[in-house]
């Protein structure tokens, strides 16, 4: 099984598309990502990442339901 996971870029170093990389918030986790496989991704975008690397972009609306559910499955875990 895999998990990708949305997060709000924040900085993006520019650079070559290959070693493009971006800090990327995760509910105030913020972590180093890979963006070359999204070039075109800046700044406010919310993208997937899976295991330190960007691997698509999605819209902010999406992104809020996902990590909605993520939330409430970690509160699940939390309560049992």
């Amino acid at each position: 099984m895999c998990l990708a996971v949305p997060g709000k870029i924040v900085s993006i170093q520019k650079g070559d598309d290959l070693l493009r990389m971006g800090r990327v918030d995760f509910e105030g986790v913020i972590k180093e990502v890979s963006l070359a496989t999204v070039p075109d991704a800046e700044i406010g975008d919310y993208v997937i990442v899976h295991v330190g690397f960007a691997i698509s972009k999605l819209n902010e609306e999406e992104a809020g339901k996902t990590l909605a559910l993520i939330r409430e499955a970690l509160e699940a875990g939390e309560n049992s």
